[in-house]
């Protein structure tokens, strides 16, 4: 029997983390290096490789506690080490839905 995680090609472009959403609220949470969940995404633990994304992957997935339907997403590492979701996407999931609105003279 193969697991739905090995029939996966994990292919990165570019630094990842995992995210997912907490169980008991729904808050979106990032997995961090102590293996464990966090909804800062500065405390998320960065990967850069297949393996190393698929290995945190399924760390995450073996982890049916803290977060349920766990998968890979881009981010983007500023030169200040600030991490920023890497897309669309994330970046509504992180920081909600925002339309900015014209500046008024």
């Amino acid at each position: 029997m193969t697991s739905p995680l090995e029939q996966k090609k994990i292919k990165i472009a570019g630094p990842s983390v995992v995210t997912a959403n907490r169980t008991w609220d729904g808050i979106v949470v990032y997995r961090t290096a102590a293996k464990g969940w966090s909804a800062d995404l500065s405390e998320a633990a960065i990967v850069r490789s297949s393996d190393d994304a698929k290995a945190l992957l399924a760390e995450s997935v073996a982890d049916d506690v803290g977060a349920i339907g766990p998968y890979i997403a881009p981010v983007q590492v500023g030169e200040d080490g600030k991490i920023e979701p890497g897309n669309l996407r994330e970046q509504i999931r992180c920081t909600g839905v925002t339309i900015g609105q014209p500046v008024q003279v």
